[in-house]
């Protein structure tokens, strides 16, 4: 059984034949044998690439819209527990796992063999993410370049992608020339009535078809910006950690400016007060509606990007007795501090927007792609300044998208080369990154035709959805608090640290962590909800077994490649548990070299197999 009553002892105490790693590891020489892997530039450049990673679109476009949904400011207490009791406790414990064995995803789960497929499944599901999360910059990249002109596109019914049902602002009153447009809308607009904005991003961006079932053709100019995301993401980490160490410096700080200024603009509309009360006007009766919390806990998870395994490779990349600690602190609460004050933003403009087409804030609030490419354009087109203020606003969500893009892709990119470096990757490290961007590159176009955007939804509904991380991350909490060893883990952070960090993280990540994934992943399936697109298009149930089919191409890895691994080995099932269940790898030591350390982390699969086997037949010519 699992005790937590004596970890706050003497770290130099051993626990269950578990030797700290600070008995072994001395102080870090000039050549530690980092030269050859990589790392940080320096601490501040680890905290950015954090920083990066975990505030991206979902603070933008999802937290302001959850915030209204579960009662304005009452979500912010469920969200806070959460965050305190889930989010910041696994984004520390996944970067101190990657510091501890300074490898990634794939190669640390060698510390307790059997649940290996824990990093496969993160691996799948960072593999699934950067395939379509990257489709949005793609479309940033659309309307940024839409917006250099005098008279942004999608404040009318003037252009030729319009039908009778696009509700023209400036036709409304006008009888003579827009009679026949706004009869039309009088009668079926409650129906049918689209916004030329909607319509500029239904008929104009997408192209959209009329379900999943009609693939349609490649919507080129997308492809083009498409080329173009994957182009800046490849550039951004094709020389290592060190480089992008240095450009989300720019890429993690610059969207802030532009959020200040939206903001400062943004207050001074018509209508700002309405929408920013109406953003933080509490609703204390949902505390006891059980979404809330589901809601609260699903958006920390995705928000700071756990389970997925690029915090581990990040992770890998610091110093092996760096205090990863208080950078976890700082990353967690400038998270928070971004996903609040985008809700400011973004509900003074809606507020705004309100007040201009004369309807209530609740009419105009929306999440997602809807709020960013649907909403908001209409909001800004009302601005003096327009078209400017659309570069700013669409220039800062490429930026948001890009850092967390290329932090994830570094994730894969670390995994395959820290668990294959006898294909030396690393020596080929730009070959390495341009072919994954080619290979995934050219599974995204699938979302870039006419009905990429159906595809799109069941990627990010069912592939990387809180079904399948939820899933992922509770077992990662398992694998390493009930499998290697809360206390083991606990001791070998508190020799990286140099102090013990209290008994709170432990907790945390034997108890409340798993507690929480695995109780809001069965409350998740049990109030599944047929899949849709908008208000009106259900997926066939064809599509739907799809959306599943993504999600369990990641959830299956971690029972089959349990089984897989228990019943290849060789021996009998004692032997074989013993095996599985036994580390492979240990804690990192400094005073190795790079190849040393890569040769030592090759499973020792051929010389445990021919030990087993050894003593089965001489078991079996006994008897």
């Amino acid at each position: 059984m699992l005790s937590l009553s004596n970890l706050n002892h003497d770290p130099t105490i051993t626990a269950n034949n578990h030797q700290p790693v600070e008995n072994h590891v001395k102080e870090t020489p000039k050549d530690d044998g980092r030269t050859e892997r990589g790392g940080w530039g320096n601490k501040m450049d680890f905290i950015m690439a954090c920083i990066g990673y975990a505030v991206g679109l979902g603070n933008v476009w999802r937290f302001p819209y959850l915030c209204h949904k579960n009662g304005g400011g009452t979500f912010l207490i469920p969200y806070f527990i959460s965050l305190v009791a889930c989010g910041v406790p696994v984004f520390f414990m996944e970067v101190m796992f990657g510091q501890l064995l300074q490898t990634g995803g794939l190669t640390v789960w060698y510390i307790y063999p059997i649940m290996k497929g824990v990093g496969i499944a993160s691996f799948t599901i960072a593999s699934i993410v950067c395939t379509y999360y990257i489709v949005i910059c793609a479309w940033a990249f659309f309307y940024l370049f839409a917006s250099f002109t005098s008279k942004l596109p999608w404040g009318d019914c003037s252009g030729d992608w319009t039908d009778i049902y696009c509700n023209d602002p400036s036709l409304q009153d006008n009888v003579t020339e827009g009679f026949f447009r706004t009869t039309n809308l009088t009668l079926l607009e409650k129906k049918f009535g689209q916004s030329p904005s909607q319509q500029f991003w239904e008929k104009r961006v997408l192209a959209i078809s009329s379900g999943i079932d009609e693939v349609g053709d490649i919507r080129w100019e997308l492809f083009g910006c498409l080329i173009l995301a994957w182009i800046l993401t490849y550039f951004c980490i094709w020389k290592g950690v060190k480089q992008t160490g240095k450009i989300v410096w720019f890429t993690a700080l610059m969207p802030y400016g532009i959020l200040l200024a939206l903001l400062i603009r943004g207050v001074t509309l018509e209508g700002a007060v309405d929408g920013i009360i109406y953003f933080i006007k509490p609703d204390w009766g949902r505390l006891l509606n059980p979404t809330i919390w589901t809601d609260a806990a699903t958006q920390i998870f995705f928000s700071y990007g756990v389970g997925i395994g690029s915090l581990i490779s990040l992770g890998s990349y610091n110093r092996f007795k760096n205090n990863s600690l208080i950078d976890t602190v700082v990353v967690g609460f400038v998270n928070s501090f971004t996903s609040i004050f985008a809700g400011f933003v973004i509900f003074s403009i809606l507020g705004f927007m309100a007040k201009q087409l004369d309807v209530d804030v609740s009419d105009v609030v929306d999440e997602g792609p809807g709020l960013t490419f649907i909403a908001y354009p209409t909001a800004v087109y009302n601005m003096p300044g327009s078209s400017a203020w659309s570069i700013i606003f669409f220039a800062m969500l490429i930026m948001l998208g890009l850092d967390s893009q290329f932090c994830i892709l570094e994730g894969l990119v670390t995994s395959l080369m820290d668990e294959f470096p006898s294909l030396n990757l690393r020596k080929h490290r730009a070959l390495c990154v341009g072919g994954i961007c080619i290979f995934q590159c050219v599974i995204g176009l699938l979302c870039i035709t006419q009905g990429g955007m159906y595809v799109f939804q069941l990627m990010d509904s069912y592939g990387a959805s809180g079904i399948p991380l939820l899933w992922v991350a509770g077992w990662e909490c398992v694998a390493i608090c009930w499998g290697y060893g809360v206390k083991n883990f606990y001791r070998d952070i508190s020799s990286m640290l140099g102090f013990l960090p209290g008994i709170y993280w432990p907790i945390c990540w034997a108890v409340f962590a798993p507690a929480v994934s695995f109780g809001i992943f069965f409350f998740s399936v049990v109030d599944y909800q047929r899949a849709k697109y908008g208000d009106n298009y259900f997926y066939p149930p064809w599509g739907e077994v799809i959306g599943w089919c993504l999600a369990l191409v990641s959830m299956q890895w971690i029972f089959s490649y349990a089984l897989y691994i228990l019943f290849t080995s060789p021996g009998s099932f004692s032997q074989r548990w013993t095996y599985v269940t036994t580390a492979q790898i240990g804690p990192y030591e400094e005073t190795k070299s790079f190849e040393e350390i890569a040769m030592s982390r090759q499973p020792k699969i051929d010389t445990i197999t021919k030990e087993l086997s050894q003593y089965a037949n001489s078991t079996y010519s006994h008897e």
